[in-house]
């Protein structure tokens, strides 16, 4: 078998109607916005539009019900700054918390898993 194989999850949120809210993309877009203190660094990096996650944002943040950034004008220079709000920077941790939780869930099913694909491995000798 190879060794090299593992299994991936991603985790998101939805509503009632199917509608993705908050996901490992938009969570990484925030831990980067929290890194940088930029909007635009952490879209740039991302390889995300601006106009269009902006607009995912304010979405998330209507749905959630609270803000996530708060945006300020930057001085002279005109550059700007974001940061995480406390409840943006909670949103961090506890998708992180998620994370790290499923994949304690997840360690004895994948185990189970690559022990039932090795056995077929091994019948074909």
């Amino acid at each position: 078998m190879n060794n090299s194989l593992k299994v991936r999850h991603k985790i998101w949120l939805e509503n009632e109607m199917g509608e993705g809210i908050l996901g490992d993309g938009k969570w990484e877009l925030l831990k980067i916005i929290s890194r940088t203190g930029s909007l635009k660094m952490a879209i740039e990096e991302m390889g995300w539009g601006y106009r269009s996650t902006w607009d995912k944002l304010k979405i998330v943040e209507e749905r959630l019900g609270f803000k996530l950034i708060d945006k300020s004008r930057g001085g002279t220079g005109g550059g700007g700054q974001t940061q995480l709000t406390e409840e943006g920077a909670l949103i961090v941790t506890y998708f992180q918390q998620l994370h790290d939780e499923t994949e304690e869930l997840l360690k004895k099913p994948v185990e189970k898993f690559f022990k039932k694909i090795q056995k077929l491995n091994t019948n074909k000798k």
